[in-house]
């Protein structure tokens, strides 16, 4: 689509150029060579009429880039609402994690923190021996040593904002592995709002909400997680 889009933009400027190496030419004419008054006129009547048809040309061109912008507005919104309702789907089945946010996950981490991925669990489960288990919704490790820690909510609250703390001292008592990691928090949910994604941004937390590619980044541009 984008394609088709760069292409009839091409069209108009080869178009434009094309009108203006014809007037060009045609000054070249009018100052080098003697023509008949008839002639002359019989020329300029024909490249008004050729400016009127590439005006008409033009209009239809941006009618037809208007279509496209709505074409692909809708297509967006489409997207948008099958994945809302494959979420609400998944959420029912509980399998929220796996089918929408596991999968978007190594893509935001690369756009956040600039890494790649080098390691992604899902429900990850442990055990200490003192009897203590912890599941954790999603734990990712990056190339660099960083750790990006997601928990799930179908509805995301502030007392789940406030929650997470628990979450990453739990994560670096029962992973120690990775004590020495900076951790960032990613909360992700199938609906988020305004206030609670204000308060996780102001704590520091990366938001995740459904949008064109399953869960997208709902916090403001230029946002920076917050590493603990």
């Amino acid at each position: 689509m984008i394609d088709i889009e760069e292409r009839v933009d091409r069209l108009e400027e080869m178009t434009h150029e094309f009108v203006l190496n014809v007037g060009i030419e045609f000054n070249k004419v009018y100052n080098s060579q003697m023509r008949t008054e008839a002639e002359l006129r019989a020329f300029k009547d024909e490249m008004k009429e050729f400016k009127n048809e590439m005006k008409e040309f033009k209009d239809e061109m941006k009618e037809f880039k208007d279509e496209m912008k709505e074409f692909k507005n809708e297509s967006r919104q489409a997207n948008r609402e099958m994945n809302r309702r494959w979420g609400e789907l998944a959420n029912k089945m509980g399998t929220l994690v796996e089918d929408l946010v596991a999968p978007s996950l190594p893509r935001i981490v690369q756009e956040m923190l600039g890494q790649e991925v080098a390691d992604l669990s899902v429900r990850r489960k442990r055990r200490l021996q003192d009897g203590r288990t912890w599941e954790f919704d999603g734990i990712v490790v990056t190339a660099g040593g960083q750790v990006g820690l997601n928990s799930t909510k179908s509805t995301l609250h502030s007392a789940g904002v406030d929650h997470f703390a628990k979450e990453v001292a739990a994560f670096r008592e029962f992973f120690p592995e990775y004590a020495s990691y900076p951790v960032v928090g990613i909360l992700a949910s199938l609906s988020v709002e305004e206030s609670v994604l204000n308060y996780a941004e102001r704590c520091g937390l990366i938001v995740l909400g459904v949008g064109d590619e399953l869960m997208e980044i709902k916090n403001c541009p230029g946002f920076s997680p917050k590493f603990w």
